[in-house]
Protein backbone atom coordinates (compact mmCIF):
# COMPACT_ATOMS: atom_id res chain seq x y z
CA UNK A 1 0.00 0.00 0.00
CA UNK A 2 1.38 3.71 -0.85
CA UNK A 3 1.99 5.61 2.27
CA UNK A 4 -1.16 8.73 1.81
CA UNK A 5 1.70 10.94 3.27
CA UNK A 6 3.38 10.54 -0.22
CA UNK A 7 -0.03 11.16 -1.97
CA UNK A 8 -0.21 14.30 0.64
CA UNK A 9 3.16 16.16 -0.15
CA UNK A 10 2.36 15.58 -3.87
CA UNK A 11 -1.20 17.16 -3.23
CA UNK A 12 0.80 20.36 -1.62
CA UNK A 13 3.69 20.67 -3.54
CA UNK A 14 0.82 20.98 -6.74
CA UNK A 15 -1.15 23.63 -4.48
CA UNK A 16 2.22 25.89 -3.66
CA UNK A 17 2.81 24.25 0.23
CA UNK A 18 1.17 22.26 3.00
CA UNK A 19 -0.59 25.68 4.24
CA UNK A 20 -1.65 26.51 0.67
CA UNK A 21 -3.12 23.11 0.83
CA UNK A 22 -5.04 23.15 4.06
CA UNK A 23 -6.70 26.10 3.24
CA UNK A 24 -8.57 24.37 1.07
CA UNK A 25 -9.81 21.92 3.33
CA UNK A 26 -13.14 22.21 4.91
CA UNK A 27 -14.57 21.96 7.99
CA UNK A 28 -15.71 18.58 8.97
CA UNK A 29 -18.54 18.07 11.62
CA UNK A 30 -18.26 16.31 14.63
CA UNK A 31 -21.05 13.84 14.66
CA UNK A 32 -22.71 15.20 17.25
CA UNK A 33 -23.41 18.47 15.04
CA UNK A 34 -24.82 15.82 12.55
CA UNK A 35 -27.60 14.03 14.70
CA UNK A 36 -28.63 17.35 16.10
CA UNK A 37 -30.01 18.04 12.01
CA UNK A 38 -33.69 18.55 11.54
CA UNK A 39 -35.49 16.73 9.45
CA UNK A 40 -36.66 19.37 7.26
CA UNK A 41 -33.08 20.08 6.80
CA UNK A 42 -31.83 16.82 5.85
CA UNK A 43 -34.71 16.61 3.03
CA UNK A 44 -34.01 20.11 1.82
CA UNK A 45 -30.49 18.62 1.15
CA UNK A 46 -31.65 15.57 -0.81
CA UNK A 47 -34.15 17.95 -3.00
CA UNK A 48 -31.16 20.36 -3.56
CA UNK A 49 -28.79 17.36 -4.40
CA UNK A 50 -31.45 16.03 -6.49
CA UNK A 51 -32.38 19.05 -8.96
CA UNK A 52 -28.67 19.70 -9.07
CA UNK A 53 -28.04 16.40 -10.56
CA UNK A 54 -27.17 17.18 -14.08
CA UNK A 55 -28.09 20.52 -14.07
CA UNK A 56 -25.89 24.10 -13.10
CA UNK A 57 -25.63 24.42 -9.56
CA UNK A 58 -25.28 27.83 -9.34
CA UNK A 59 -28.75 28.05 -10.73
CA UNK A 60 -30.36 26.01 -7.98
CA UNK A 61 -28.73 27.41 -5.39
CA UNK A 62 -30.48 30.73 -6.39
CA UNK A 63 -33.37 29.64 -6.96
CA UNK A 64 -33.75 27.72 -3.71
CA UNK A 65 -35.29 30.31 -1.94
CA UNK A 66 -38.27 29.38 -3.84
CA UNK A 67 -38.22 26.05 -3.62
CA UNK A 68 -37.99 26.15 -0.15
CA UNK A 69 -41.39 28.53 -0.29
CA UNK A 70 -43.07 26.12 -2.90
CA UNK A 71 -42.04 22.58 -0.51
CA UNK A 72 -43.81 24.14 2.74
CA UNK A 73 -39.80 23.83 4.28
CA UNK A 74 -39.49 20.90 3.48
CA UNK A 75 -41.17 19.87 6.67
CA UNK A 76 -41.59 15.94 5.66
CA UNK A 77 -45.08 16.17 8.02
CA UNK A 78 -46.70 18.84 6.53
CA UNK A 79 -45.69 17.61 2.73
CA UNK A 80 -47.28 13.93 3.92
CA UNK A 81 -50.32 15.92 4.32
CA UNK A 82 -50.80 17.25 0.49
CA UNK A 83 -53.04 15.77 -1.78
CA UNK A 84 -52.15 15.08 -5.19
CA UNK A 85 -53.53 18.56 -6.30
CA UNK A 86 -50.47 20.05 -4.61
CA UNK A 87 -47.59 18.14 -6.53
CA UNK A 88 -49.61 18.58 -9.35
CA UNK A 89 -49.51 22.37 -9.32
CA UNK A 90 -46.15 22.35 -8.54
CA UNK A 91 -45.05 21.19 -12.29
CA UNK A 92 -46.06 24.76 -13.23
CA UNK A 93 -44.66 26.98 -10.29
CA UNK A 94 -42.11 28.85 -12.18
CA UNK A 95 -40.37 29.77 -8.81
CA UNK A 96 -38.84 25.95 -8.90
CA UNK A 97 -37.13 23.70 -11.66
CA UNK A 98 -40.47 22.14 -13.22
CA UNK A 99 -38.79 18.67 -13.02
CA UNK A 100 -41.82 15.64 -12.55
CA UNK A 101 -39.60 12.82 -11.59
CA UNK A 102 -37.83 15.06 -9.62
CA UNK A 103 -40.56 16.86 -7.72
CA UNK A 104 -41.98 13.33 -7.11
CA UNK A 105 -38.96 12.45 -5.51
CA UNK A 106 -39.76 15.19 -3.12
CA UNK A 107 -42.74 13.68 -2.14
CA UNK A 108 -41.28 9.90 -1.88
CA UNK A 109 -37.95 10.88 0.28
CA UNK A 110 -40.33 12.66 2.66
CA UNK A 111 -41.42 9.24 3.45
CA UNK A 112 -38.28 8.04 3.68
CA UNK A 113 -37.14 10.60 5.78
CA UNK A 114 -40.18 9.87 8.13
CA UNK A 115 -39.80 5.96 8.47
CA UNK A 116 -36.18 6.73 9.46
CA UNK A 117 -36.86 9.19 11.85
CA UNK A 118 -39.28 6.83 13.04
CA UNK A 119 -37.30 4.07 14.15
CA UNK A 120 -33.64 6.51 14.79
CA UNK A 121 -35.43 9.67 16.67
CA UNK A 122 -34.27 11.13 13.52
CA UNK A 123 -32.73 10.95 10.33
CA UNK A 124 -29.54 13.18 11.48
CA UNK A 125 -28.97 10.53 14.40
CA UNK A 126 -29.37 7.73 11.95
CA UNK A 127 -26.77 9.57 9.46
CA UNK A 128 -24.53 10.00 12.67
CA UNK A 129 -24.47 6.50 13.54
CA UNK A 130 -23.97 4.81 10.77
CA UNK A 131 -20.27 3.69 11.01
CA UNK A 132 -17.92 6.18 8.68
CA UNK A 133 -16.00 2.80 8.45
CA UNK A 134 -18.90 1.41 5.78
CA UNK A 135 -19.84 4.82 3.70
CA UNK A 136 -20.73 2.34 0.62
CA UNK A 137 -22.82 0.36 3.07
CA UNK A 138 -24.75 3.80 3.88
CA UNK A 139 -24.39 4.90 0.03
CA UNK A 140 -26.33 1.28 -0.80
CA UNK A 141 -28.82 2.19 1.81
CA UNK A 142 -29.74 5.60 0.91
CA UNK A 143 -30.01 3.82 -3.06
CA UNK A 144 -32.78 1.02 -2.56
CA UNK A 145 -34.87 2.82 0.30
CA UNK A 146 -34.89 6.75 -0.47
CA UNK A 147 -35.71 8.12 -4.41
CA UNK A 148 -32.85 8.96 -6.49
CA UNK A 149 -30.11 9.04 -4.33
CA UNK A 150 -28.32 6.60 -6.04
CA UNK A 151 -24.61 7.29 -7.53
CA UNK A 152 -22.83 10.53 -7.02
CA UNK A 153 -26.33 11.88 -5.80
CA UNK A 154 -26.14 10.43 -2.58
CA UNK A 155 -22.22 11.08 -2.27
CA UNK A 156 -22.68 14.65 -2.86
CA UNK A 157 -25.71 14.32 -0.34
CA UNK A 158 -23.73 13.31 2.52
CA UNK A 159 -20.76 15.51 1.70
CA UNK A 160 -23.08 18.52 2.00
CA UNK A 161 -25.02 17.74 4.53
CA UNK A 162 -21.85 17.46 6.76
CA UNK A 163 -21.18 13.81 7.04
CA UNK A 164 -17.62 13.01 7.28
CA UNK A 165 -17.43 11.09 3.49
CA UNK A 166 -15.50 10.69 0.19
CA UNK A 167 -16.93 11.67 -2.98
CA UNK A 168 -15.49 9.63 -5.79
CA UNK A 169 -14.74 12.05 -8.44
CA UNK A 170 -13.08 11.22 -11.53
CA UNK A 171 -9.50 12.25 -10.18
CA UNK A 172 -10.07 10.16 -6.68
CA UNK A 173 -10.06 7.23 -8.57
CA UNK A 174 -7.23 8.16 -10.76
CA UNK A 175 -5.91 8.81 -7.60
CA UNK A 176 -7.12 5.26 -6.70
CA UNK A 177 -5.77 3.72 -9.58
CA UNK A 178 -2.42 5.32 -9.37
CA UNK A 179 -1.59 3.91 -5.92
CA UNK A 180 -2.75 0.41 -7.53
CA UNK A 181 -5.74 -0.65 -7.00
CA UNK A 182 -7.36 -2.40 -9.57
CA UNK A 183 -10.76 -0.89 -10.46
CA UNK A 184 -12.88 -1.51 -13.47
CA UNK A 185 -13.43 0.87 -16.36
CA UNK A 186 -16.25 2.69 -14.06
CA UNK A 187 -15.28 2.31 -10.34
CA UNK A 188 -18.44 1.67 -9.61
CA UNK A 189 -18.69 -2.86 -9.44
CA UNK A 190 -19.32 -4.24 -5.80
CA UNK A 191 -15.77 -5.23 -5.86
CA UNK A 192 -14.18 -1.99 -6.78
CA UNK A 193 -16.29 -0.19 -4.28
CA UNK A 194 -15.25 -2.70 -1.61
CA UNK A 195 -11.65 -2.27 -2.54
CA UNK A 196 -12.04 1.71 -2.46
CA UNK A 197 -13.39 1.28 1.46
CA UNK A 198 -11.13 -0.69 2.60
CA UNK A 199 -7.92 1.58 1.12
CA UNK A 200 -10.21 4.96 2.75
CA UNK A 201 -9.85 3.10 5.90
CA UNK A 202 -6.61 2.07 5.86
CA UNK A 203 -5.38 5.78 5.09
CA UNK A 204 -7.79 6.91 7.91
CA UNK A 205 -5.87 4.70 10.54
CA UNK A 206 -3.08 5.45 9.16
CA UNK A 207 -3.29 9.16 8.92
CA UNK A 208 -6.09 9.90 11.32
CA UNK A 209 -6.91 12.25 8.89
CA UNK A 210 -11.32 12.47 7.83
CA UNK A 211 -12.44 10.55 5.09
CA UNK A 212 -13.60 14.13 4.09
CA UNK A 213 -9.83 15.37 3.97
CA UNK A 214 -8.33 12.08 2.40
CA UNK A 215 -10.86 12.52 -0.52
CA UNK A 216 -9.77 16.15 -1.07
CA UNK A 217 -5.82 15.75 -0.83
CA UNK A 218 -6.14 13.02 -3.41
CA UNK A 219 -8.48 14.78 -5.59
CA UNK A 220 -5.70 17.31 -5.60
CA UNK A 221 -2.86 15.11 -5.78
CA UNK A 222 -3.62 14.12 -9.46
CA UNK A 223 -5.24 15.67 -12.46
CA UNK A 224 -5.90 19.45 -13.72
CA UNK A 225 -4.03 21.10 -11.18
CA UNK A 226 -6.17 24.57 -10.25
CA UNK A 227 -4.87 27.41 -8.21
CA UNK A 228 -5.98 27.63 -4.90
CA UNK A 229 -7.82 30.79 -6.25
CA UNK A 230 -9.58 28.82 -8.37
CA UNK A 231 -10.25 25.70 -6.05
CA UNK A 232 -11.73 28.43 -3.31
CA UNK A 233 -13.95 29.53 -6.51
CA UNK A 234 -15.37 26.09 -7.45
Amino acid sequence: MVSFDKIQKRAAKRKGGEKALQSLLPKVNPKSKLSRLSDDRVLSEMAKRIFSAGFVWKVVENKWPGFEEAFLGFDPAKLLKQPNRFWDALQLNEKIIRNAQKISSVRKNAQFVVEIAREHGSFGKFLADWPVQDQIGLLDFLSKHGSRLGGNTGQYFLRFIGRDSFILSSDVILCLRDVGLSLSSTGKSKKDLSAIQKQFNAWAEETGLSYTHLSRICAFSIGENYSVEEEMGS
